[in-house]
């Protein structure tokens, strides 16, 4: 069964404990939206030390759409149970940023942008404990999904079928559907589950399209 983790976007910290509280009861994971208005074309709440402040018992995992990445890790170390950086960003070294990553007891992900050939993330597989794919592009939450990127997710399942496969972008029933044919097992979900006027709802009917 494929793992529903609910995406948080916001400006304030009020609004992260606010909607981490609204799901926590509901799934293990969540992730967190981190812009730096550079990587981006947007800025959100990225104070990892905020998050001492939260008691809960949910997963976090950090999604750092930003710049320089390799400049802001060891804040989100202390704080985060995986961490999640762009192929495109400006790493100097990447298999030693997923080495220090995984020495300090933390998961480490990979995300490709819409345009990314799925092959660049051949070379550090073995290394990863997830790839994920943007099937918009990073920046702003409730864009439309962009289906032709389930190609590629079909070619990374090829090639490595035992591996996690996460999804971001434009997900409801509909897509998520497509998107576990195609291969992924972690979907990411914001705008549906958070503007809906029932969230327990949303994600159950979420979870049920896992299922069929």
């Amino acid at each position: 069964m494929a793992e529903i983790i609910p995406t948080i976007l916001v400006k304030k910290f009020s609004e992260v404990k606010e909607r981490i509280k609204a799901v926590e009861k509901y799934v293990n994971w969540v992730q967190l939206d981190i812009m730096d208005g550079i990587f981006v074309n947007n800025e959100t709440w990225n104070r990892p030390q905020d998050l001492k402040k939260i008691k809960t018992k949910i997963k976090l995992e950090a999604h750092l759409m930003v710049e320089k990445p390799e400049e802001v890790i060891e804040d989100w170390l202390k704080v985060v149970d995986r961490i999640i950086v762009h192929f495109e960003s400006k790493i100097s070294d990447l298999a030693g940023l997923i080495k220090k990553i995984h020495n300090s007891g933390k998961q480490i992900g990979l995300a490709i942008n819409p345009e990314t050939h799925f092959s660049v993330v051949e070379p550090f597989l073995q290394d990863l404990d997830l790839v994920l794919f943007m099937t918009v592009q990073p920046g702003q939450g409730g864009q439309e999904f962009q289906g032709w990127v389930l190609d590629k997710v079909r070619a990374l399942h090829n090639m490595w079928p035992g591996g996690n496969i996460e999804i971001d972008g434009g997900m409801n029933p509909e897509t998520v559907k497509r998107a576990i044919e195609a291969g992924v097992n972690l979907i990411c979900a914001g705008s549906y589950i958070f503007k809906s006027k029932n969230i327990n709802k949303a994600i159950n009917e979420l979870k049920s399209c896992t299922t069929s």
